[in-house]
């Protein structure tokens, strides 16, 4: 009998002060039964911080062939490529020539991921915006979840405030540089 993803609700109230984006959220996040808690963590601020019109979350890890999160213009065509984790070169490679906009959000430490990128052959590779968060903290955040969950998140001069139901955290988002430029 194969294990059924659990479903957690989100309701995040997002002050970007950064990129003057200020929205009430309201998720509603299958988690796959493969898919850890830090890695959700991760996606869900990943989906926060790039989120505009259009930004929803894909069919997730069920399709290897999608993003964790993406975002389509009004006529469908697709707009950015969200990932999460450490994506390969090649994935990186195919979502950098499907779309102009790919970024990715890391939850791990970096370095080991960047030493498999260096070298790699990835179309447009200095493009693609590359960031991490520190590992201790999207653990510790990710101890935290509930099924439902109310969060308060703010970014301001590129610091992350957030506030759970039961902690405060202060995250700040690393920019990563593509290895060798």
């Amino acid at each position: 009998m194969a294990l059924s993803s659990t479903v957690r609700t989100l309701a995040i109230e997002l002050s970007d002060v950064d990129r003057g984006t200020y929205e009430s959220l309201e998720l509603k996040l299958a988690q796959h039964p493969s898919e850890n808690a830090a890695w959700l963590v991760t996606r869900v601020l990943a989906y926060a911080l790039e989120y505009g019109d259009g930004m929803a979350f894909s069919s997730g890890l069920s399709n290897t062939d999608q993003p964790p999160v993406w975002q389509h213009d009004l006529t469908g065509q697709l707009q950015a490529w969200i990932d999460v984790g450490t994506p390969s070169a090649p994935r990186l490679h195919k979502a950098r020539k499907a779309v102009d906009r790919v970024a990715v959000y890391c939850h791990k430490r970096p370095a080991p991921w960047l030493r498999t990128l260096a070298g790699a052959a990835v179309h447009r590779a200095e493009t693609i915006d590359l960031y991490a968060f520190d590992p201790a903290t999207i653990g510790a955040i990710a101890d935290g979840l509930d099924r439902r969950m109310r969060w308060q998140l703010t970014r301001t001069e590129g610091t992350i405030y957030l506030d759970t139901d039961h902690e405060s955290y202060t995250l700040t988002v690393e920019r990563l540089a593509w290895p060798g430029e």
